[in-house]
């Protein structure tokens, strides 16, 4: 795990520095009133992030063959996730209506549901398949546009991705998830950790939605197998933030009838810029509260009793809650 974690940090990092002239040239993001940055910044980092991912875990089997059965599903998330970088990236240059783009998103999605994890369920006494595998749809869709709707200011995905990704692959080394789970977890942590000294405020390289929808769609992979061997609150837990943050904004915005697939800034992470919070303390104290719903996590799977799930949910969620209020609030002596 920590090879490909290693291999991958190593591979983004240097596709960022071959990419970056690129995207200077062609693919600028541009300031606006909705925006988070003040000057022009190349976007697609998400490709070097991608592009090493995928090369650590080609050189993984290369070299030590695909682990297990799961190796078959593994090629197809991949193959989704690419595809759904070219969509990304097709967005980023020439934005899509929002009807065919999520049409497209649903179609990579449903391709990890039903080609890459069909053996997973996670209510099987309770709901019928097709019912099943509807939500999971849903889900799986609304959590590859939050890392979308969430990647609005410098290393807030990696603050996000990061910890997730990284407790994912020890997972993965201890047995809790299949091998070529936790590969996939390491591959994806260590392009971020490639992708974070370009992205560190202030970014001289966004991910762009070339980045962050695929990413979207390998964590909710990653989470859907994890949840399918039964550790239902931890993969409840480790996204938190990024759930809370983006549903509960989502659900604001419709409530004022804003056409929700427009850029905003209204998320809680963004509301802080404002409140008197700088970037570096924001991903800070995010990254430290994903640290603490990774420990939650942990003892949620060391502890299978049903009153330790659900006091560790109930953790996370104050935490959470705290930290989001926290933000919503003008800093003390500000006017």
């Amino acid at each position: 795990m920590l090879l490909i974690a290693a291999l991958a940090a190593l591979a983004a990092g240097r596709f960022c520095v071959v990419l970056r002239p690129l995207l200077v040239r062609y693919a600028m993001a541009r300031p606006s009133a909705r925006s988070s940055h003040s000057v022009p910044t190349p976007q697609g980092g998400g490709i070097a992030v991608l592009a090493g991912a995928v090369l650590a875990l080609g050189v993984a089997v290369l070299f030590a063959g695909l682990p297990t059965d799961a190796g078959g599903g593994l090629v197809l998330v991949l193959a989704a996730a690419i595809l759904l970088a070219i969509v990304g990236a097709w967005d980023d240059i020439r934005p899509l209506s929002p009807g065919l783009r999520l049409g497209l998103q649903a179609l990579c999605v449903g391709m990890v549901l039903f080609l890459a994890a069909p053996e997973v369920r996670l209510f099987p006494e309770v709901l019928p398949l097709a019912v099943e595998r509807g939500l999971a749809l849903l889900a799986g869709l609304w959590f590859v546009n939050l890392v979308n709707f969430m990647d609005g200011i410098d290393w807030i995905t990696v603050a996000g991705i990061v910890p997730l990704s990284a407790a994912l692959a020890l997972a993965g080394a201890l047995g809790v998830l299949d091998p070529a789970t936790g590969w996939l977890a390491a591959a994806l942590c260590g392009g971020l950790l490639g992708f974070a000294p370009f992205n560190k405020p202030t970014a001289r390289l966004f991910l762009g939605d070339v980045g962050s929808l695929p990413i979207g769609l390998l964590t909710a992979y990653l989470l859907y197998r994890l949840a399918g061997t039964g550790a239902l609150t931890a993969a409840l837990l480790l996204p938190l933030y990024h759930v809370a943050d983006s549903t509960i904004t989502l659900f604001r915005r419709l409530a004022r009838h804003e056409r929700v697939w427009e850029a905003h800034r209204s998320h809680f992470y963004q509301q802080a810029t404002v409140n008197g919070f700088g970037v570096s303390e924001i991903v800070a104290q995010v990254a430290l509260l994903n640290l603490g719903l990774v420990a939650l996590a942990a003892v949620s799977l060391r502890f299978p009793d049903g009153w330790v799930q659900l006091a560790c949910l109930l953790a996370g969620l104050v935490l959470t809650a705290l930290l989001l209020r926290r933000f919503s609030k003008r800093r003390a002596g500000l006017g």
